[in-house]
């Protein structure tokens, strides 16, 4: 970009479109699991298998995502997910038995997987270079406003409505985000013969970017430490008798990282990538032992609070950090790469945590999670922290 100007038009329907499909997203996830027990009769771990499918098809459609994003041609691909995604939405009226809703969310997971992959690498081409931890971190608001707008009205909705008003609310959000995405331009990679030849191999290197790979791995873990904020803060919260602070947990987080965001952004473009990461990684750490030790409800916001100030503010410093040590021709493959590691992480996640928590209990393992989150610290300094230098002005 020529200019420094931020906020334009494309940036802000670009923005716009992710918060409604992670609003979708959000608002299907938290309301499937109900949805597959009283309609097919699944059992819980059939119906978490119908929750949880949407995010294996999604990791393996960002695999060629970020191989393809730019023969194929971001524009081409984005309205073609976006149209898949719509679809989606739409099949859920059809569904009639519990294969057949397997099958709709793992289109819809893989749709998901491209849109979110192509809207990433698309936002970062408009963003100006010397503010990219600034944009990044406005462009990423549009995750943690999902998470908590999405459950919320998937409650309301199923509190006064049937799972197909759910459905026509989740197709109406696809279309607007189809009108409103035909207005941005969105910036095409411009690749030479030579790049376009190595597109079609088979290696490891055309699925992953080598250089997103070390913070990536940091990213993956940092991704089973937030699993089990999401997966697990309801019945801990039953267990501990603060229901009332859980029910609003995540508009807590919404709050703080929105208010955080304009600040650490700027920060991050200043001073460099360690002024903003170390204090994240230590505050989401101290989250976490906030939470295990939660015995009121001040408390347990509190952990909300910290979370969102160290997790919240790693994940979108830490996208603008893959992104500007990616070749211009594999940022795709860079984003996906990150989204991979982070969709992952959030999907095994349960899986570990599952087999902590008959030894450690609730508290335990968020106690657990924070020495995990803690020992990163160290991880990120040899993977990226020793390297990054401060910014002088």
């Amino acid at each position: 970009m020529n200019n420094s100007k931020l906020w334009t038009k494309d940036f802000i329907i670009i923005t716009l479109t992710s918060f409604l499909v992670f609003l979708t997203f959000y608002l299907l996830m938290t309301t499937l699991t109900l949805y597959a027990i009283e309609q097919f009769q699944a059992s819980q771990t059939a119906a978490g298998f119908a929750a949880s499918i949407f995010v294996i098809g999604s990791l393996i459609s960002r695999l060629f995502a970020g191989k393809y994003i730019d023969v194929i041609g971001r524009k081409k691909l984005l309205y073609s997910s976006l149209i898949l995604f719509l679809v989606a939405c739409l099949l859920y009226f059809e569904v009639n038995s519990y294969g057949v809703l397997l099958l709709v969310r793992f289109i819809h997971g893989a749709a998901f997987g491209i849109t979110t992959t192509v809207m990433g690498t698309a936002v970062m081409e408009i963003i100006p270079a010397h503010r990219r931890g600034e944009g990044t971190g406005y462009f990423s608001l549009s995750t943690p406003l999902a998470t908590a707008i999405g459950p919320f009205l998937g409650i309301i909705i199923t509190q006064n409505a049937d799972f197909n008003m759910i459905f026509a609310v989740c197709t109406a959000f696809s279309v607007i985000s189809i009108v409103v995405m035909l207005f941005a331009k969105i910036i095409e990679a411009p690749l030479s013969s030579e790049q376009i030849q190595q597109a079609k191999g088979f290696s490891l290197s055309d699925f992953f970017e080598k250089s997103a790979l070390p913070i990536s791995s940091m990213i993956f873990i940092m991704g089973i430490a937030y699993a089990s904020v999401l997966t697990y803060i309801s019945p801990y919260a039953i267990e501990i008798k603060l229901t009332g602070a859980a029910s609003i947990f995540f508009i807590i987080y919404a709050v703080f990282l929105l208010a955080s965001r304009p600040f650490t952004g700027k920060l991050l473009d200043k001073k460099g990538d360690n002024i903003v990461i170390y204090p994240a990684l230590f505050l989401f750490a101290v989250g976490l032992v906030c939470l295990s030790q939660s015995y009121n409800n001040p408390m347990l916001l509190i952990a909300s609070a910290l979370i969102a100030l160290g997790f919240g503010n790693m994940l979108s410093c830490s996208q603008a950090v893959v992104v500007n040590k990616a070749p211009r021709h594999r940022m795709g493959l860079a984003t996906s790469t990150f989204y991979i590691a982070m969709d992952a992480g959030i999907g095994v996640g349960p899986i570990i945590i599952g087999f902590i928590l008959p030894f450690f209990g609730y508290r335990g393992m968020y106690m657990t999670m924070a020495i995990v989150v803690f020992l990163t610290i160290g991880l990120y300094y040899f993977v990226h922290g020793r390297h990054a230098k401060a910014i002088v002005q």
